[in-house]
């Protein structure tokens, strides 16, 4: 792929990054010159390398110069303490570690004997070009799942499957030639990698990575790049709503997002304020990549209450206690040196149990309702923390919701709820929402307890970490 996109696309632009404009072929270039630097390394086909860095000009580069020397691209998360990287980069036994020195004030060192290099040094020019043969079913990289609700696991891609999964993408979030694409999500994550990096070398889209997100750059580099292609978070596109001068987005084409809950209203008011002529969502995981994608001409209501129809080739189905179920060639490797984590996620029929609850709408399209960990029983009644949450998010003083289990002696568990107000939001009490939410939803899913917090703690992709939530009771 990497190597083609010089022939197919030649004197296009591929990356703006900074006063940094490279072609195609320039960047080509540089990626052969970055294999040849770790192949002077010493790092040999199957060789784990993590980088541990913002998105960047320099990551792109290393990371695939690292798969066309035949190693395997280990991303670490560039929100993690250095503790956490270094129990990442030791489980992978990584052979090196790139880092961008001094980015949020993390500086790491590692294992000894494993250099750490600095992605803005000459190591990724010193070498000559070169490349290694891989096979498709070769393992391309070993992502860390996010570890909301316990420690990370390595889960392992291969080359074909990656390739497969996001021509797919490209085509449905209708990704084109000549597209100008901010990349906000970042490139540890799948969404930032793969969606982002993978499907611009397959379309010939112009990759403009952000290392830290802000609105006002955003917009900027909107306006400035004649950015056309933009995913995120459903935040991404409420901070968009909120630009007073929306001529400076004039731009924007394609947008994509996905959450187990979107409301409904910001749909509408994406496709009302904002330029976008498309609306992609959809349902994945580290493990396997696309599940579920929505389809062109899908309504607001679909979009914001469903995570689409499955992708080509992937079967999804509910087990009996509502867990989702996924089987196909996007399923995982397995865990890297986790046989019984593997074996536990994997069934002996090659369904890969997700750990997410949900249904079918009548249309055959997915509905997310919350996380199996997540769910809590009530006096017998089965409680959906996501679906609580919708709930909470529609009081005109909540910004952001998040519902757990808590011990209680006569029910076994009731509701505790964590909330974040709006600003500038009239006050309001607990008693108030515990008030509101008994008007508004069955006795046992009502949250008998409500704690207002300042934010609620997130992993770096914008994930509740509820493991957090827990320790506070």
């Amino acid at each position: 792929m990497v190597a083609s996109a010089a022939d197919r696309f030649g004197d296009a632009e591929a990356v703006v990054d900074g006063p940094l404009r490279l072609t195609f072929t320039e960047l080509v270039h540089r990626i052969r010159c970055a294999a040849g630097a770790f192949a002077d390394l010493g790092i040999d086909k199957g060789d784990r390398v993590a980088i541990w860095a913002p998105n960047s000009a320099e990551w792109i580069i290393a990371a695939f110069g690292l798969l066309t020397a035949g190693g395997v691209l280990v991303p670490v998360n560039t929100r993690f303490k250095t503790d956490e990287a270094a129990d990442i980069i030791g489980r992978s036994k990584a052979r090196a570690v790139l880092v961008q020195k001094g980015f949020l004030g993390q500086d790491y060192t590692a294992p000894a004997g494993v250099p750490v290099i600095d992605l803005k040094s000459d190591f990724l020019s010193s070498g000559k070009p070169f490349a290694r043969e891989v096979s498709g079913t070769d393992i391309a990289d070993v992502i860390f799942t996010s570890g909301t609700t316990g420690r990370p696991k390595g889960a392992m891609m291969n080359h074909r499957q990656t390739l497969r999964m996001y021509e797919e993408w490209a085509t449905l979030a209708d990704l084109r030639e000549g597209d100008r694409y901010l990349m906000i999500n970042p490139y540890f994550h799948t969404f930032g990698l793969k969606a982002g990096l993978v499907a611009s070398f397959l379309r010939g889209a112009t990759m403009v990575p952000m290392a830290v997100f802000d609105i006002d750059r955003a917009v900027e580099l909107i306006e400035r790049e004649r950015i056309t292609m933009l995913p995120g978070p459903p935040t991404l596109y409420h901070s968009l709503l909120a630009v007073r001068d929306k001529s400076k987005l004039a731009t924007l084409r394609a947008a994509v997002t996905g959450a187990a809950d979107i409301p409904v209203e910001l749909i509408r008011r994406i496709r009302d304020e904002l330029p976008f002529q498309s609306l992609m969502t959809g349902y994945g995981l580290t493990e396997a990549g696309n599940v579920t994608l929505s389809r062109p001409g899908d309504t607001p209501e679909q979009v914001a209450t469903t995570a689409g129809l499955p992708c080509d080739g992937v079967e999804v189905r509910i087990a009996d206690d509502g867990e989702v179920l996924v089987r196909g060639y996007g399923v995982m490797q397995g865990y890297l040196d986790d046989p019984v984590a593997t074996a536990e996620a994997i069934d002996a029929d090659g369904w890969l149990h997700t750990g997410d609850l949900g249904n079918f709408d009548d249309t055959g399209r997915l509905r997310i309702i919350g996380r199996k960990k997540d769910m809590f029983i009530v006096g017998g009644f089965n409680a959906y923390p996501a679906e609580i949450e919708g709930f909470l998010m529609q009081h005109p003083a909540v910004a952001q919701a998040a519902v757990i289990g808590v011990p209680d002696e006569r029910l076994g568990q009731v509701g505790k709820a964590f909330v974040v107000l709006k600003d500038g939001a009239p006050a309001v009490s607990a008693d108030d929402l515990i008030a509101w939410s008994r008007e508004r939803m069955a006795g046992f899913k009502v949250p008998r307890y409500v704690e207002f917090l300042d934010a609620l703690p997130l992993n770096a992709t914008g994930k509740v970490m509820k493991d957090q939530l827990q320790k506070r009771g």
